[in-house]
């Protein structure tokens, strides 16, 4: 049996705008994009605006050997802030940790303080500007 266990990142209509961001801090690869008004829909008995056929319905992202999952909710949903679901990026250096770190606070917030702990050479927690909380992990060599 293969399993594959995806992140999936749910949002308010900053699905698109995320994306490009992971696309440019993160070396993110868009694989495939979809809009609500490119999907199957129910016009004639529930119509949608512009805007909600512009909201993202699915996207797949790959950052290295990771796929990701980006989408926004459907009109009236709201998004439940939470830490039950982050994203781990484990690097095999302190200074691709630290240059990760410093693009995914810019508009976040500092969880915890990038810096050596028991674990790791350098280690840290932030919620990016999109409420996604990463977690930069570096390696131990040898």
């Amino acid at each position: 049996m293969n399993i594959e266990v995806n992140p999936f990142i749910m949002l308010e209509g900053t699905a698109r705008e995320a994306i490009t961001f992971y696309q440019e801090s993160l070396g993110a690869k868009l694989l495939f994009i979809q809009t609500v008004g490119e999907g199957p829909t129910d016009q004639e008995n529930a119509p949608l605006s512009d805007e909600d056929k512009a909201r993202i319905a699915h996207s797949v992202l790959r950052i290295g050997d990771t796929t990701m999952f980006v989408a926004d909710l459907e009109p009236g949903q709201t998004r439940q802030t939470g830490n039950g679901l982050n994203l781990c990026i484990s690097t095999s250096d302190a200074d691709t940790s630290g240059q990760l770190y410093n693009v995914l606070k810019e508009g976040g917030q500092v969880d915890i303080e990038l810096g050596p702990a028991y674990f790791s050479p350098a280690y840290g927690m932030v919620t990016d500007r999109f409420g996604v909380t990463f977690q930069i992990f570096t390696k131990r060599q040898g």
